[in-house]
């Protein structure tokens, strides 16, 4: 018998594509929300009562943690088709767990810090809808859960 060469271009035939479009899209959507957030929060959040630029981010306030988390989620769904890595055989496995227990522990965490969110960051500007960022993550959970086979 002859030993085959590996196959040296990024595509597995049994297990698919190792980046695809739709695998690149979600890291952007995931890595743009976590940008906005990070940006808002430590640019732009009026902490001293004057507010940083740009002004329209500042006026939608909370709401930018919307955007953010609303970004993340959309990019972990996105990434859970079979055509990314973390759509098909061991990654929705990975995923589902991951937003399981991220989500778990977020809920966890803002209830065991819920006296004194001040030293937090993030958690001290959502207060209780902590509770739908947990939630979110497990909802994200389940659409992971929904691939699995």
């Amino acid at each position: 018998m002859s030993k085959s060469k590996p196959n040296s271009n990024l595509v597995d035939p049994t297990a698919g594509p190792r980046f695809s479009v739709r695998f690149l899209v979600s890291l952007a959507a995931m890595v743009a929300g976590i940008a906005w957030m990070a940006y808002y929060y430590l640019a732009v959040r009026a902490e001293t009562g004057d507010p940083g630029s740009p002004a329209f981010m500042a006026d939608l306030g909370n709401w930018n943690y919307l955007i953010g988390f609303g970004a993340i989620f959309v990019g972990l769904i996105l990434a859970a088709h079979p055509s990314t890595p973390l759509g098909r055989g061991n990654g929705v496995v990975v995923g589902m767990l991951s937003c399981f227990l991220i989500g778990l522990v977020w809920i966890c965490l803002f209830y065991i810090f819920s006296n004194d969110l001040s030293g937090i960051p993030v958690f001290n500007d959502l207060g209780q809808k902590n509770l739908f960022v947990g939630i979110g993550f497990m909802a994200v959970g389940f659409a992971y859960a929904t691939k699995w086979e």
